[in-house]
């Protein structure tokens, strides 16, 4: 635990230094030479990233309010410390309530300017952070999760605290001129916060290159850093025992099936009770393509196998937040014609059960409860067919068979529209980037008006007319279109609402999807795989998720 505490310390020192810490130089310094206390506030902004980095989506959920609701919030605090240090009284009676935190006399601190920075302090997003998020996302948050986190909140603060107090350090010299800096300072925070709200500090953290990546990599990118934070998320793979052979592995024991949600064609099972059964759990989503590409061989495996001892289960997690409602589910299994036992897995926890992490995924189980194939993707369902056989020791007439229409040919990746997730956006470019870019190029959360740039390169995608970009999905407002330069056989998109959409390729009509119902939908299908531009024309209401290709 001491060298993961010392792996979190030196991964937030690092992100203190990078270009992400640039909106909230000006505060430390101004905060600083306003009077406050720098330790004061480095302490206010420990304690807000601290609790609001592991516990703020969790509450806000609790509550049923916006996700930026803090970001909010916290803009606003910006603009209350501001105004306190152009009236000193003011800035006395609101904090006096916080002294005691601080264990210091009202007047001159600066716990509520650091609580404010705790909230608008977007770190460098690097492998340490990333872990501390999937714990918070999972609600798995235990006393190594918020050691980690402090550490990471303390490696920041340092380089932070030599600021402000640089700032303390100006106004002890110039206390000539108190009254003036105290309001030059406060018009310092005031811009700052003003330029945050309307993301003005995105393009110049985004402008500057990344510095830091070689310091990151030797502190985050290392093998030891890897292994304490795979345990600290219990994300690692599940892997064979030592001694098991290549053509019959042993993962172990399968894991317990905790349901989330309803269970759909039969009552609840669990692994324990299907003990002299060969199991398969498969992990799906409705309105993933590739989960639906297998559903033919699960299908044809089950009604052949099933008789003979084969028990299948699909463990339905949810990718998107209109997956979790239950009838949807259902709607999708009556469509699909699926027979075989369906639980809900809306909480991941038997998603995490399985340290599984992709879309689909099989784990086939044997008589005696122990994991003995983990399949991760499309394809190889002969392979995956044998093993059911010999586990049942059958040697009968096989499955059906279903062709396999895993695709071979190179395709345009899947690309989701939410700015959570959004990639290949005219724009942005091919490279990784930060969820301050999305904003720059985007406006969260609300209507706004695109247009389409001159060219599209390959893969890329574009908005224009007026949408509203949420984090999961984008809602088509007037004239609402979309553009992608594809390389594909067949396209697919996740929809929902009401409404229609007409498709075009290369500028010709090739047809209309009436949306109604949340579903994947086939967007169009040639011959052979092709490249194209397809422009897509939607009416007001109608939602879109992300594009598939086969």
């Amino acid at each position: 635990m001491i060298v993961l505490l010392g792996i979190g310390l030196l991964a937030g020192l690092i992100t203190a230094i990078s270009p992400c810490v640039l909106p909230v130089l000006p505060i430390l310094l101004a905060g600083g030479a306003s009077g406050r206390k720098p330790l004061r506030i480095i302490t206010g902004l420990i304690a807000s990233f601290v609790v609001f980095t592991l516990f703020a989506s969790w509450i806000l959920n609790k509550l049923g309010l916006p996700q930026d609701l803090l970001r909010n919030l916290a803009i606003a605090l910006l603009f209350v410390v501001a105004a306190t240090l152009l009236v000193p009284q003011l800035g006395t009676l609101l904090e006096r309530p916080f002294a005691a935190l601080t264990r210091r006399r009202a007047g001159g601190g600066g716990f509520v300017l650091g609580i404010s920075l705790g909230l608008v302090f977007v770190p460098c997003a690097g492998p340490v952070l990333a872990a501390i998020s999937v714990v918070a996302a999972n609600n798995h948050v235990g006393w190594r999760a918020v050691l980690l986190t402090i550490a990471y909140a303390v490696g920041a603060a340092v380089p932070m605290l030599l600021i402000a107090l640089g700032g303390r350090t100006v106004s002890t010299r110039l206390r000539a001129q108190g009254p003036l800096l105290r309001v030059g300072s406060g018009a310092v925070i005031a811009l700052v916060a003003l330029g945050i709200a309307f993301h003005v500090d995105d393009h110049f953290t985004t402008a500057l290159p990344g510095y830091t990546s070689a310091l990151q990599k030797h502190v985050e990118d290392t093998k030891s850093a890897e292994t304490r934070l795979a345990k600290l998320t219990g994300s690692k793979p599940l892997t064979a025992k030592k001694g098991s052979t290549a053509d019959m592995p042993d993962y172990g024991p399968a894991p317990a099936l905790i349901a989330t949600g309803k269970w759909f064609n039969s009552k609840p099972l669990t692994i324990a009770g299907l003990r002299g059964k060969v199991v398969l759990v498969d992990f799906w989503t409705y309105s993933c393509v590739n989960c639906l590409r297998t559903l033919p061989h699960l299908k044809a495996w089950y009604a052949t196998y099933h008789p003979k001892g084969l028990e299948i289960i699909g463990v339905h997690t949810p990718e998107f937040a209109f997956e979790h409602v239950a009838s949807n589910v259902a709607a999708a299994i009556k469509r699909f014609g699926i027979k075989y036992p369906v639980m809900q897995d809306n909480d991941y926890k038997t998603f995490d059960n399985y340290h599984n992490n992709s879309w689909p995924a099989e784990y086939l189980i044997d008589k005696q409860g122990e994991i003995r194939e983990i399949h991760i993707g499309e394809g190889q369902y002969g392979a995956t067919e044998g093993m059911i056989r010999q586990l049942l020791g059958d040697h009968g007439q096989h499955a059906i068979h279903v062709p396999d229409m895993t695709p071979t040919e190179a395709t345009t990746p899947e690309s989701y529209l939410g700015y959570e997730r959004l990639e290949r956006f005219a724009g942005l470019g091919e490279s990784d980037y930060t969820q301050s870019q999305i904003y720059y190029i985007v406006k969260p959360n609300k209507f706004a008006t695109y247009t389409f740039p001159p060219m599209l390169p390959q893969d890329e995608l574009a908005y224009a007319g007026r949408w509203r970009v949420e984090a999961q999905r984008i809602v088509a407002g007037p004239d609402a279109r979309l553009r992608l330069h594809f390389l594909a056989k067949d396209i697919y998109l996740v929809l929902g609402g009401k409404g229609r959409v007409s498709v075009l390729v290369n500028g010709k009509p090739t047809g209309t999807l009436a949306v109604s119902s949340y579903r994947l939908y086939t967007v169009d299908h040639f011959s052979t795989a092709r490249s194209g531009l397809l422009e897509l024309r939607f009416t007001p209401g109608v939602r879109a998720y992300s594009f598939t290709f086969g």
